[in-house]
């Protein structure tokens, strides 16, 4: 039978046990794999092991997806009215709010988070998330449309039944509770694969959908390789919708494999290399912060990083002296995740500390200039100096391609409309920042980005009411409020003779 794993953490930011279940959350119920197996979990400070977890398999996906087909018929889905759900899943993020230091010490622990940004930062913006959504499961609805006397019509916004979920490594609850908030409020039951490299905190918010009150089958939790369970959950015949968050390399193949099958809906959260454009006219020391925040946070590992600075040539030097001494204090603060005083962990796994050093040495290699950093900081884990690489051209690989990790390319521009040129030529499209105290030039630019996503004055600013997705390759649909609704419904008209005969 399926156990549970025991973590026993003696630090300075959390003193305690956490216990994880390690089985898969199917129908209500913890469960062993059909094909047993386990997948390590790696703590990336460390490089050490932490935990082991079932490893599912597309067998064991059939299996959760009878579940929820039963549930939806049954227990949720239309079954369920809007405002019996709209407390559970409120009532599911008070749980959260609870634990809420059990699950950034998890963060922590598998992804690398620094406590406190796990803390106050991705856990206080999943429990809101998951408690915003809570509010929309009763105001979901249709509208009345004029016909004519002899007729009715209106239309149902209706769940799609069983869905997919594919979350990503980078935000492991924050990806969770952006998926799952809008397809619970509007009645879909989930069948959810969290990254085999952080799937801890998935499996103890499993935990608390059972002690929440949600009917078997509502919510399932697969642990799997994306080329098991992730492509099982893509093909399926009986999932009707898959949300995707990853690379955009995988995305294409999410979307190949529904097409091969039964065209299932699929919204795609893909890659980005997002420009921040900094004006000589910008508030400097403000500008320093933000542009620090935007790409150094998370240590690197988010689609909507500023990968790409743009600075006005007027300010160019006063720029790089002010920021090398700002990431120079985020190297200080490179270390142990339960440090109070750190700021930047390690990379998530071997895997993207190699990927990340592989672009260091190409950008060596093309002929950029390695400001600062460029190499392993420390002996033990999969740690990476912050790095600014400067003498870049449009060309080269660190420039063009998505890194994931804390490499930044410093360029300079001397035009309004050369900026706007460079900072669109990209595939992608998920964010773009600019910076510039003259209002009417930093909304033109906003304006002329070619992003999902702009931020004037500021970064990364996300919201859980306010859309949230890509242009180009950066995407397919929106996340967050009222525009996430929409992609987890599918609309039907209802027409209604009360007069007409032939």
């Amino acid at each position: 039978m399926p156990g549970t794993t025991t973590i026993d953490i003696d630090a300075a930011s959390y003193k305690g046990s956490v216990s994880v279940p390690t089985g898969l959350f199917i129908d209500g119920k913890w469960v062993d794999p059909v094909e047993p197996d386990t997948i390590d979990v790696i703590n990336p400070s460390t490089g050490k092991k932490i935990a082991a977890v079932s490893l599912g398999s597309a067998k064991d996906v059939d299996i959760a997806v009878k579940a929820a087909q039963k549930a939806y018929k049954t227990t949720w889905g239309l079954k369920c009215p809007g405002s019996q759900r709209s407390r559970l899943i409120i009532r599911l993020a008070d749980l959260m709010e609870r634990d809420i230091d059990q699950f950034a010490a998890l963060e922590s622990l598998n992804a690398g988070k620094p406590f406190n940004v796990a803390r106050n930062g991705d856990m206080a913006g999943s429990i809101k998330h998951i408690r915003y959504f809570g509010g929309w499961a009763d105001k979901v609805q249709g509208k009345t449309i004029e016909s004519s006397e002899n007729k009715l019509a209106y239309t149902r916004h209706e769940p799609y039944g069983v869905v997919g979920q594919i979350i990503p490594w980078n935000f492991p609850m924050l990806m969770l509770a952006w998926k799952v908030g809008p397809a619970l409020a509007t009645g879909n039951c989930i069948i959810l694969k969290p990254s085999e490299v952080t799937p801890l905190s998935a499996l103890k918010f499993a935990e608390l959908v059972a002690e929440a009150g949600f009917p078997p089958g509502v919510v399932n939790v697969v642990n799997g390789y994306g080329v098991t369970v992730g492509q099982a959950i893509s093909e399926h015949m009986h999932i009707s919708k898959v949300a995707f968050t990853g690379s955009t390399l995988v995305g294409r193949k999410v979307l190949e494999a529904s097409a091969r099958t039964n065209l299932k809906v699929v919204t795609l959260e893909l890659g980005g290399k997002s420009p921040t454009v900094i004006f000589d006219d910008c508030n400097l020391e403000q500008t320093i912060k933000w542009a620090t925040r935007a790409m150094y946070g998370n240590m690197g590992q988010s689609c909507v990083a500023g990968t790409r600075i743009f600075v006005q040539e007027g300010i160019y030097d006063q720029f790089m002296e002010k920021f090398t001494a700002m990431v120079k204090g985020l190297t200080a603060a490179t270390g142990d995740p339960f440090l109070g005083t750190t700021m930047h962990g390690p990379q998530v796994s071997q895997v993207q500390f190699d990927r990340i050093m592989g672009y260091i040495a190409s950008g060596k290699s093309d002929g950029a200039t390695v400001h600062i950093g460029g190499e392993r900081h420390g002996t033990e884990g999969f740690f990476i100096q912050p790095t600014i690489f400067t003498d870049v051209t449009p060309d080269m690989k660190i420039v063009k391609e998505e890194i994931f990790g804390p490499v930044a390319a410093v360029l300079k521009f001397k035009t309004e409309e050369e900026v706007i040129e460079a900072a669109n030529a990209t595939e992608y499209g998920l964010s773009a920042c600019v910076f510039s105290e003259n209002i009417g030039r930093a909304i033109r630019v906003a304006h002329a980005f070619e992003s999902g996503s702009t931020f004037v004055n500021s970064a990364q600013l996300i919201e859980c009411s306010i859309p949230f997705g890509g242009y180009k390759a950066s995407g397919i649909g929106r996340e967050h409020g009222e525009y996430a609704l929409e992609t987890y419904t599918q609309v039907k008209a209802v027409h209604v003779n009360i007069g007409l005969t032939i």
